[in-house]
């Protein structure tokens, strides 16, 4: 509940601007909420109009997306692409090609972006974008020509000094490439830095492709041994969704001594009691680009239910969501506290209602938020943008190493920021409040823009 009279002015005043944006709205009020610790004790942000600023992107485009399909068939998607703060760098955030993506969603990607890029103590602003174009099912052919339409008009908005995409959901290793060479194309420059997620052979970072799904796990494993002094070792792990964050948060699982039991995708979820047999897998889901449910059809011994919602009523020691936002439910939340689960860490952005955080929290399960979590892909991208401009790459052993440093330095400022609030170890308030100061500091040192 807000009781602070700005940050309640400011809201409403936003609940005013954006009431069929429902995804924004709901991030705005989890930030805000935790920003009442802090507000009082800066009278001069009220003044400068900080909060008016900072809830506001400084550009939104939108655009249309022309296209053609193997069957000569027109089809025409939303484009979208929310600058939505520069104050500690340019522009960083990913592209999600989905149905769902939508103007809500793109503000609420961006805004979480902003903390969860300052809290990788690397210098990048926060940016979102994407179509509702779904890749699913469509040609290489198809996706390509897609993306060269989709890049036709982004090209003359993005730049390694001003804003710098990245994949997300829909957007993989393919379409990277595809986006880039159509942008080398229109500019005749090869500028490394404007894409994150290239591929190996043209500048792209070793450990990227792993960064999001080992942070998330890294984060974890460092809040696990301080906040409870347990591990991953001898647990029964949930990980939701099985897309890249997913699949690599379960690997890295298992290569902490856990054992995964199930994963989702968009139509279901797979119960293995041996434990999720990651090769298969990654076969199904990187080769065959099948469904899920294929994995229970080929290995014995294994469950496919419908239903991705239902996957938080097997019982677990940890939960990882990984799939999109709002997953996990009231209903979900409740079925891990039954079960007697300990933790749940998001890999996903946003991924927990606010009723599902409420019943995590109050019941003594640890919890994180995603800005804070699975800040490990963006972190890795901007070591891939610092490689880009040094014109040279670094090992994998290289790249994981920063990683984990990053990783563990992100959980101490959360940790640090929730002890000076007086909540030692409320780490979705520490996240809020540490990402929004350094921002928060910039923003005023520029003045008024």
């Amino acid at each position: 509940m807000l009781t602070n009279e700005y940050l309640q002015r400011v809201y409403a005043e936003v609940e005013r601007r954006d009431a069929n944006e429902p995804e924004f709205l709901q991030a705005v009020r989890e930030v805000f909420e935790s920003l009442q610790l802090v507000v009082d004790k800066h009278p001069e942000w009220e003044k400068a109009g900080l909060l008016e600023r900072f809830v506001e992107p400084e550009r939104v485009v939108e655009f249309r997306v022309p296209w053609v399909d193997d069957a000569g068939k027109l089809h025409v998607n939303r484009g979208y692409r929310v600058q939505y703060n520069s104050a500690i760098g340019p522009y960083k955030g990913g592209l999600r090609f989905h149905p769902s993506v939508n103007l809500s969603i793109m503000k609420f990607l961006g805004f979480e972006q902003i903390l969860k890029n300052s809290l990788t103590t690397l210098p990048m602003g926060g940016g979102k974008g994407g179509s509702d174009f779904d890749p699913k099912g469509r040609s290489d052919a198809e996706v390509m020509r897609f993306c060269q339409s989709f890049m036709t008009e982004l090209y003359r908005h993005i730049g390694q000094f001003t804003d710098v995409p990245a994949g997300d959901i829909g957007v993989g290793a393919r379409e990277i490439g595809y986006l880039f060479g159509q942008y080398k194309r229109i500019t005749d420059r090869f500028d490394g830095g404007v894409l994150t997620g290239k591929g190996l052979s043209f500048g792209g970072s070793l450990a990227r492709t792993q960064a999001t799904g080992y942070g998330l796990c890294y984060f974890a494993s460092e809040a696990l041994q301080h906040l409870k002094g347990e591990s991953f070792e001898g647990k029964t792990v949930i990980v939701s969704g099985s897309g890249n964050v997913a699949q690599y948060a379960a690997e890295k699982a298992t290569q902490l001594g856990a054992k995964v039991v199930a994963m989702s995708d968009s139509q279901g979820y797979i119960y293995d009691p041996n434990g999720v047999d990651l090769q298969k897998l990654f076969d199904i889901k990187q080769n065959r680009r099948a469904r899920i449910s294929v994995y229970a059809d080929e290995v014995p011994g294994s469950e496919y239910h419908s239903g991705c919602r239902d996957i938080w009523t097997v019982k677990c020691d940890i939960a990882l969501p990984c799939a999109s936002q709002n997953e996990m439910d009231a209903i979900g939340a409740q079925a891990l506290i039954d079960n007697g689960a300990i933790a749940v860490f998001e890999g996903a952005n946003m991924p927990l209602t606010p009723e599902a955080i409420e019943l995590v929290k109050s019941n003594g399960l640890l919890y994180s938020p995603g800005k804070a979590s699975n800040a490990g892909g963006v972190a890795t991208s901007g070591l891939e943008m610092s490689q880009n401009s040094l014109r040279l790459s670094w090992s994998f052993e290289e790249v994981d190493e920063r990683l984990h440093g990053i990783m563990k330095s992100i959980y101490k400022a959360c940790y640090d920021a929730s002890c000076e609030c007086g909540q030692p170890g409320d780490l979705m308030l520490g996240a809020n409040v540490a990402g929004f100061l350094k921002v928060a500091n910039a923003m005023m040192a520029q003045g008024v823009v």
